[in-house]
């Protein structure tokens, strides 16, 4: 007799049977309520074509059943085959057919989603598409090599093979990443010169057309051209921008930071205009990457786009001779060589006497004393030279090596000697600006959306002057050096094709010595200041080419070790398709600057290049800081381009001795800022070859000294209003540019002639800047002819005249007391006169 507990196992065990035995045996359900069951119970997809599961149905598996159990249930019950791929989709197919069938699932490498509607071209040109889960299934007796293509994708040509068809193709397109790089116009002034969406202006040197009075790419005479931009003494070593000085605009070259712009004391550019690729200006909502301004920012970059063949040029005007010359060392390395030297050795032209003459007026050089017992003699020697090198090296498929070095030196000689007394004494005194630079860096692509690289520079600037006077028997040596060196870290992350992130990280040290030492009677001073600064980088953007929608917005955190000081400089670019001809654009910005350039004394350097570089130390000598923003419309059609931009800038931090006064203010250290608002306007037409735009431009500049008997007064860089206008004619080979500049002049101070006392001969001014200079009117010519041998040799000659109808311009104007007179003395500086200039080049 059994007990109750083995009844008990018994009865279970007799139902269990019974279960398993019976499961099937209840109400059958169609097959396709099964499968729908199954996805919704274990998360996986079925893949089918409805022909191989019409009308069927069964009775469906135990729940309680795994998924490879109720699988290979759904077999034995059906003519039916399941694939099941990583627990997430399952093809089905009948059996028997599938050495008739290719299956696939197309993922996006990126993210490994499955890509809906993707094309499939077959041979015969039948086309399938995949459906939600990436996937799709064709007859083997279609050829086994198609053609997978998606929008956003890069195309992708599959040969299926002889492989198991059970085993579905598991196929990833890469994303067509082509990071829309802004939209630019159409030539802007010249051929060669463009707007990006984010604003800036960009000149190509290898494409650029001409303009008038350059018939070389320079490219900080070039950007004079553009409208906020301005060199009130002719100067590229005296840019304003917006009513900023010189000081305030950043220049980089590949990378370097440069104190060292001009050549022959500012009227021509340190920058080889034979060698760069690309050069972008920033007046306004730079990258949050560009630091040290508060002003512009100027980049240079000579590292190409894209790879170019091997080169040589060589040319020769009236005041240098250059040579350049790019060779291919191997297919992933190139080495970039440039070198330019004054002719000045060899012959003195007209073009150098105009400019010597411009440079040197009322400078110690050639305003000596007025004693006429004195018999003075003065002969000078000037020259100046420029190199530069890169060497580029990818290594494998994701690295490239960078090495740029410049350097640029000007010297000047000038031998002296008077007779006093019949006792001739001579002095040799000499002045010379010099910068190096070099920078390294390494870019690494991991893949194709994360980018990294790293650079490491340094750039080294010397004033240094050594000036004996001949009546004193007093030497005079002054020296004026800056060390720049750091590191850049910047990582680019590309998102989609239409988002990308920026971050970086930045560290920058920067040592300024200023020297004076001077015998008769002895004194000797010496300072040294270094400032290390760190900084921390993030930006977005978004550029929709579709809706015109392009968006930049980032932040660069400043930390000052020397005075644990942070300084937040948030930047945005924002540019609108209002449509396809008009577009509305937004910038706006806030930056600093640790460095600036202060005038001591008026005759420091000779009185040619007065200004010293600082740095700050958070008391007497501010740091910088700007904040500014501009609205811009911009309209273009039928070749018709009209530009409008307003804006407003202001600048605190700065002293009176970065101005460069010679009024009552000379001598007077205090600070303040200054507030600039205006307008700028371009018109432009073009009509087959020809091109002609007018520009203008309205300033309105104004200081605020507070603790000033004078707080507010009209900025010395104010030109309240500029027009310029040129017309271009460029037909093949042959090019010819006429164009003119007039501005109102720039502020001045006058003496108070009511006040003045011959007994007591005192200088008195009125309120600073109360008067003007006359109006400045200039026109200028330039044109240019190439020709192509046989053999493919080019031939380029250029000719320019500046100030074509030699008018008499003043750029300055100052007074002094005549200590022979005894009367107010007035002096004045003039623009060049008329000066011609030729340029021959030969390209291979």
């Amino acid at each position: 007799m059994l007990c109750p507990r083995q009844f008990h196992f018994l009865f279970f065990l007799f139902f269990l049977v019974l279960n398993l035995f019976g499961q099937d045996k209840g109400k059958v359900v169609p097959f396709k309520k099964i499968i729908i069951d199954i996805e919704n119970k274990h998360g996986v997809s079925f893949n089918y074509t409805e022909d191989n599961i019409a009308g069927l149905e069964l009775n469906p598996p135990q729940q309680s059943l795994s998924l490879d159990q109720k699988l290979e249930y759904l077999a034995k019950k059906t003519n039916l085959s399941f694939e099941n791929i990583g627990n997430q989709f399952i093809n089905i197919y009948k059996k028997g057919s599938e050495q008739r069938t290719i299956c696939g699932y197309v993922f996006s490498a990126f993210d490994k989603k499955p890509i809906e509607n993707a094309n499939i071209s077959l041979p015969d040109k039948t086309q399938i598409t995949t459906d939600s889960e990436g996937y799709f299934e064709l007859s083997k007796e279609n050829k086994n090599t198609f053609l997978i293509s998606h929008v956003g994708y890069v195309s992708k040509r599959i040969t299926a093979g002889n492989s198991d068809s059970k085993n579905c193709l598991q196929i990833l397109l890469e994303p067509e990443i082509t990071e829309l790089h802004e939209i630019k116009t159409t030539a802007i002034l010249a051929s060669g010169i463009s707007k990006n969406a984010d604003g800036s202006i960009q000149i190509k040197p290898k494409k650029f057309g001409i303009l008038p009075g350059l018939i070389e790419p320079d490219a900080l005479q070039a950007m004079q051209q553009i409208p906020g931009v301005n060199s009130l003494d002719e100067s590229v070593s005296s840019i304003n921008v917006r009513g900023g000085t010189h000081d305030q605009n950043l220049f980089l070259w590949n990378g370097i930071r440069m104190f060292q712009t001009g050549h022959f004391f500012g009227l021509i550019s340190v920058f080889n205009p034979n060698l760069a690729h690309t050069i972008s200006i920033y007046k306004n909502g730079s990258s949050a990457f560009y630091g040290e301004s508060v002003s512009s920012v100027v980049a240079i970059s000579s590292t190409p786009e894209t790879a170019e063949r091997n080169a040589f040029s060589a040319g020769i005007n009236m005041i240098n001779a250059d040579v350049y010359a790019k060779y291919n060392v191997t297919k992933k390395s190139y080495i970039e060589i440039s070198a330019r030297k004054s002719i000045t050795d060899f012959v003195e032209t007209p073009t150098y006497k105009e400019y010597f003459d411009k440079i040197f007026q009322n400078t110690t050089i050639t305003d000596f004393s007025q004693n006429q017992d004195i018999d003075y003699k003065s002969d000078k020697k000037f020259d100046f030279y420029d190199a530069t090198l890169k060497y580029a090296q990818k290594i494998g498929l994701k690295d490239q090596l960078i090495l740029d070095l410049i350097t640029i030196k000007d010297n000047l000689q000038v031998f002296q000697s008077a007779t006093v007394y019949d006792i001739n004494k001579s002095e040799n005194n000499v002045l010379r600006q010099q910068n190096y630079g070099g920078n390294l860096s390494w870019k690494r692509n991991w893949n194709d959306f994360n980018t990294t690289k790293i650079n490491v520079y340094n750039s080294s600037y010397e004033l240094l002057a050594n000036q004996k006077t001949t009546l004193a028997d007093q030497v005079v040596i002054q020296e004026n050096a800056v060390n720049n060196n750091g590191i850049n870290l910047e990582n680019n992350h590309i998102i989609n094709s239409k988002f990308s992130i920026n971050d970086g990280y930045q560290f920058n040290e920067i040592g300024v010595t200023n020297l004076e030492q001077v015998t008769n009677p002895d004194f000797y001073r010496k300072v040294k200041d270094v400032l290390r600064t760190h900084a921390f980088i993030a930006e977005g953007k978004y550029n929709d080419t579709l809706s015109r929608i392009y968006f930049k917005a980032g932040t660069r955190i400043n930390y000052i070790e020397k005075f644990k000081k942070y300084i937040v400089e948030p930047r945005v670019q924002f540019s609108y398709g209002i449509n396809k001809n008009l577009n509305l654009e937004l910038l706006g910005e806030m930056k600093s600057q640790n460095s600036q350039q202060i005038i001591d004394l008026q005759k420091d350097y000779f009185g040619i290049e007065k200004r010293r570089w600082i740095i700050s130390n958070n008391t007497t000598i501010p740091i910088q800081r700007s904040r500014q923003v501009s609205l811009n419309l911009f309209y273009q059609k039928n070749d018709w381009l009209l530009d409008i931009e307003n804006f407003y800038k202001k600048i605190t931090g700065i002293t009176t001795s970065s101005q460069g006064f010679q009024n009552q203010l000379e001598f007077v250290r205090t600070t303040g800022d200054y507030e600039v608002w205006g307008a700028e306007m371009l018109i432009q037409k073009k009509l087959n070859h020809f091109l002609t735009w007018l520009s203008y431009t309205y300033n309105h500049n104004n200081y605020h000294f507070a603790n000033y008997e004078y707080p507010t007064f009209p900025n010395n860089f104010q030109l309240m209003h500029t027009v310029s206008w040129a017309g271009i004619y460029e037909k093949n080979n042959f090019k010819i540019a006429l164009g003119t500049k007039w501005s109102s002049g720039r502020p001045k101070t006058s003496p108070d002639l009511s006040q003045f006392d011959l007994s007591d001969p005192v200088l008195v001014y009125n309120k600073p800047n109360n008067t003007n200079l006359h109006i400045f009117s200039q026109v200028n010519i330039s044109s240019t002819y190439k020709w192509e041998t046989a053999n493919g040799i080019q031939y380029k000659l250029g000719i320019s005249i500046l100030n074509l109808l030699n008018r008499k311009n003043e750029i300055g104007e100052y007074y002094r007391l005549s200590s022979l007179t005894n009367s107010i003395e007035e002096v004045e500086t003039f623009a060049l006169q008329r000066t011609p200039n030729v340029s021959f080049r030969v390209s291979l």
